[in-house]
């Protein structure tokens, strides 16, 4: 298992160095920082005097091997913008985006488990052709759409719930800025982690759907049922359990998706996380922060991926052996 271990960590720390060399590359490549960040009024000597200060002259290779280093330490660069380190930026909106993930992924958790387990063991009844049709339509609806929709019903018609922001927020620790801990915060976290759950949610009904319906047809489950125990020992303990190791996985993969997917999700509900602040880097040609996010979230979708691939290794014996081969 630690040779395993090791193994895709190794992976893992490839996958990283190709994500900040790509990362890096647009930067280098993309917009002017100087003009974004000193204006129009400095004259061309001393926008070349700044670009010279900030090693923007150097070779692609050297910036590049000096920005890794730099990045090794957990500096990412400077805001041409906010005049600050991008992590320090990025770590002041990550709470904004990791909440609203958390509270979909709760939502995603909460009501794909028992209506993919129901609509397995009922594949007729009417209860799981609702569900799979519903599912089907969720597939295939985009979740910008299904933001607009959501205001309109419950902030323009039956005005029940804010339309926009993040309502009241409590600091938590010195610096986690929460509205989890407030009514009001609540209140603006339903809407935006609702339409951020519908891009998986229906994903996550079919899976367990029919990894679940593959289940009941195995020879022990048979034999469990010859053995007589109860059905919900069986559906439960003896079905469910071998469901969740593909679940897991795909899972894995979907938390990162998520974490992506706040960019739409934000801009729609003017969220202030992550997502809302990489559309404002880009507009203003922030190309220090624009990486600086392309990294982190880069180091997220990579850091859950091999969690979930050591943990199914822990699981499933089978997946070390393979990899071994």
């Amino acid at each position: 298992m630690f040779a395993f271990a090791v193994k895709r960590i190794l992976q893992a720390m490839i996958v990283m160095l190709i994500i900040s060399c790509i990362g890096f590359a647009i930067k280098h490549n993309f917009g002017d920082p100087v003009r974004d960040l000193v204006g129009q009024r400095v004259t061309p000597a001393e926008r070349a005097e700044i670009r010279e200060q900030l090693g923007l002259n150097d070779p692609f290779l050297v910036q590049y091997v000096r920005f890794l280093g730099a990045a090794a330490k957990g500096d990412l660069g400077l805001s041409y913008f906010f005049k600050k380190p991008a992590t320090e930026v990025i770590l002041k909106k990550a709470p904004a985006t990791l909440e609203l993930v958390f509270c979909a992924a709760l939502i995603i958790t909460l009501l794909s488990v028992p209506l993919g387990i129901y609509a397995a063991i009922k594949p007729k009844s009417l209860l799981s052709r609702i569900v799979m049709g519903v599912s089907t339509v969720g597939v295939s609806m985009p979740v910008f759409l299904t933001a607009i929709l959501l205001i309109y019903i419950f902030s323009v018609e039956l005005k029940w719930l804010p339309s926009f922001g993040r309502g009241e927020t409590v600091l938590l620790f010195g610096w986690w800025e929460s509205g989890l801990v407030t009514w009001d915060g609540l209140q603006h976290l339903i809407m935006p982690s609702v339409a951020l759950s519908s891009i998986m949610l229906p994903l996550f009904i079919r899976l367990i759907r029919s990894e679940m319906m593959e289940v009941l047809e195995s020879e022990y489950v048979k034999y469990a049922w010859a053995k007589g125990l109860r059905p919900r020992r069986i559906w439960w303990v003896h079905a469910f359990k071998n469901t969740l190791l593909p679940v897991i996985t795909v899972g894995g993969v979907q938390l990162g998706i998520m974490v992506a997917f706040t960019i739409l999700t934000e801009t729609v509900f003017q969220w202030q996380g992550m997502g809302s602040m990489f559309i404002e880097s880009v507009e203003r040609s922030d190309t220090s922060l624009m990486v600086a996010y392309l990294v982190f979230v880069g180091f997220v979708f990579v850091l859950v991926n091999t969690a979930v691939d050591i943990i199914y290794g822990l699981v499933n014996p089978m997946v070390r052996v393979a990899g071994r081969k």
